[in-house]
């Protein structure tokens, strides 16, 4: 068995990561997954949440706004909805997007709560990235 995987990470508008990996860590729609290589074949949905990503130098997070993963022995692939590096994250917009989210939510009758609620999980997890780097 090998001790590296390749993890590749393709959102609909680009390649955001493309490396060897010692482990992947993701949350999964029905809780957290931890990947080494080996790991036998795994499809699954994906939540907002921060993935994260061992290899030799370390550790290092990416946030990632769902999607699906795909694993196979010495393959993982992530398809999400949006992915992005630590230092792509702009603190400012993830910060003023929190806020009108958190506004949004306390202000009550005519919104959507579910989409609100998204827009704060997206928020938070961007801001949390971006605090790992």
């Amino acid at each position: 068995m090998a001790n590296k995987m390749r993890l590749d990470i393709v959102t609909p508008d680009r390649m955001v990561y493309s490396e060897d990996v010692t482990m992947v860590i993701a949350r999964a729609t029905d809780g957290d997954l931890g990947i080494l290589p080996g790991h036998a074949p795994l499809i699954a949905g994906l939540t907002v949440w921060p993935l994260r990503i061992k290899n030799e130098e370390g550790e290092q997070q990416l946030s990632v706004c769902g999607g699906f993963i795909e694993v196979r022995p010495e393959k993982v692939t992530i398809l999400a909805t949006c992915a992005e590096l630590p230092e792509e994250i702009d603190i400012k917009r993830a910060e003023a997007a929190k806020e009108r989210a958190e506004s949004r939510l306390k202000g009550g009758q005519n919104i959507d709560v579910e989409r609100a609620e998204m827009a704060l999980r997206r928020a938070m997890t961007r801001l949390r990235v971006a605090e790992s780097k």
